[in-house]
């Protein structure tokens, strides 16, 4: 797959952005897409999200597309 080459080829630093767009393929998603989950299913709320995020602002960018 894309993401062994890029660990193979040392380019850690692309898997996070293949992990972002190729979730369909891969099966891959990202802590602030798993947290957009558990967010809109009533599973934690916004405050334990944002205090375990390793990117708020992107977290924040997720839930303005998602409208909340």
């Amino acid at each position: 797959t894309n993401i062994r080459n890029l660990i193979r080829e040392n380019k850690l630093h692309q898997v996070y952005g293949m992990m972002q767009v190729g979730q369909d393929r891969t099966g891959m998603i990202t802590m602030n897409q798993s947290l957009l989950k558990l967010i809109m299913k009533r599973k934690i709320d916004l405050r334990a999200a944002f205090e375990v995020s390793p990117d708020p602002e992107e977290l924040d960018k997720l839930l303005k597309q998602a409208g909340i």
